[in-house]
């Protein structure tokens, strides 16, 4: 069944043709089809939703539009408070936990007229111990961590899009072992507040979607708003770009990459280069290597200071991965978190540097496909973005011969998301990535 995207579902309401309770309805038999097996959402809301569905197409019937997302339905990862609705954050203790008002990016969906169908499955406490949702592809592999059920409901075409959070890799690695397109913006460009926390220093929100502008219509509507200066038109240069110039930093993610992923990213950098590309090779800046070390530190200490009072209360509501994290910051000493800080704020510098003299990066965005479902996967390839803070934009280009999908992630400058769309929109374009339905 070909499921609408929020590009196609929008247009079709304007025609006439499809309607907010149409698109809705389509997406809850999806979920009625799949979740028992896929395991994507902590609850859906079907009556609310379709209270909201009917709501907004009397909206649109009568000439009020709020634009792009006004009808489509999408999920909220269990971290995001929506009103009235538990935010449980994988918790057990917090599962009824039920919020007071919605998040700030929640009050700006709804303004934005989004239908808001369910919370989506987080890892506990948005960190490394597995999820019970399963990879849409294959029960063996991990649908990757923590926006988990993001991932899994949009790969499924339950949703055309949801929101998702990254401290180390988790909007870009879920996307991509499920297949999908991420969008994990700049450091503070999606507001925080009414968001539980892992590391207020490096945590970001972002969209997962089915394709590229569907990401950039997502984080158009949740972007902070600043009455002082307009937010970036994040649409409007899609299919504008001048220049097709790319660079594959040599070194650290070739090195690290798997025998398939590294074979696969060559042969598209080949493809690329055919189709009028250029792609070039430059090493890192010489921060990058001390970046995983100090990442793993920071998000450790900042893990503490939020969870640690409450994992020694309630140590059994926190799983062993999570534990071992919080036991890491409770450990590390003030000078040495210090030093990992300032270490952070100068790469940031060097980084957005080396970028805007060289240009957008392209990188493998995991290390290979998804590995067995006893793991997320390995952070190496995306922590190193989140701890920057600066955009990435991950697509999908390849299947393996086993039927997985493999991804790779475009990299820009701070504050830079509406370059790095039309860029990843224009690589899009070119991967010509071919699409598959989950079977239910």
């Amino acid at each position: 069944m070909q499921m609408h995207t929020i590009t196609s579902a929008a247009a079709a309401f304007r025609r006439g043709e499809f309607t907010p309770v149409d698109f809705l309805e389509q997406c809850l038999a999806r979920i009625d089809a799949l979740e028992e097996r896929i395991r994507a959402w902590v609850f859906v809301d079907k009556e609310r939703s379709r209270a909201d569905a009917v709501r907004l197409t009397g909206e649109l019937k009568r000439g009020l539009d709020r634009g792009p997302l006004h009808g489509i339905p999408l999920g909220i990862k269990d971290l995001f408070d929506v009103f009235d609705w538990p935010t449980a954050a994988g918790s057990k203790l917090w599962a009824n936990s039920y919020a007071r008002q919605d998040c700030q990016a929640v009050t700006q969906l709804r303004q934005a007229g989004a239908v808001l169908v369910g919370k989506t499955v987080t890892t506990a406490y948005a960190s490394f111990d597995p999820p019970v949702t399963q990879n849409p592809w294959r029960a063996d592999r991990t649908p990757g961590g923590s926006s988990s059920g993001s991932a899994a409901a949009v790969a499924c075409g339950m949703i055309p899009a949801a929101i998702g959070s990254q401290t180390g890799g988790s909007i870009t690695r879920p996307a991509s072992y499920c297949g999908v397109y991420g969008l994990k913006p700049t450091f503070g460009r999606v507001s925080l507040e009414g968001v539980v926390p892992l590391s207020t220093s490096l945590d970001h929100a972002g969209p997962i979607a089915g394709n590229v502008r569907d990401c950039a219509l997502v984080l158009q509507a949740i972007a902070r708003q600043n009455l002082a200066e307009p937010v970036d038109d994040f649409v409007a240069g899609i299919g504008s770009v001048s220049s097709r110039r790319l660079v594959a930093p040599s070194g650290y993610f070739f090195d690290r990459a798997e025998p398939v992923m590294r074979a696969g990213f060559e042969r598209l950098l080949k493809r690329l280069q055919t189709l009028g590309w250029t792609i070039e090779s430059r090493p890192l800046p010489t921060s990058f290597a001390d970046v995983p070390g100090n990442h793993r530190t920071i998000m450790a200490v900042d893990a503490a200071t939020f969870h640690g009072e409450r994992w020694r209360r309630h140590p059994e509501d926190y799983p062993p991965k999570f534990t071992g994290l919080v036991e890491q910051g409770l450990a590390t000493s003030a000078p040495d978190y210090s030093r990992c800080r300032e270490h952070q704020h100068l790469a940031k510098i060097e980084t957005t540097n080396w970028v805007g003299v060289n240009g957008p990066i392209i990188v493998p965005a995991t290390t290979g496909p998804a590995p067995d479902p006893t793991t997320i996967g390995e952070p190496s390839f995306q922590g190193p973005w989140s701890y920057l803070g600066v955009p990435t934009v991950s697509l999908p280009y390849a299947w393996t011969e086993d039927g997985l999908p493999m991804c790779v992630q475009v990299v820009g400058g701070h504050w830079c998301e509406a370059e790095l769309i039309a860029v990843a929109a224009e690589l899009e374009a070119a991967i010509a990535f071919e699409r598959r339905e989950v079977l239910a």
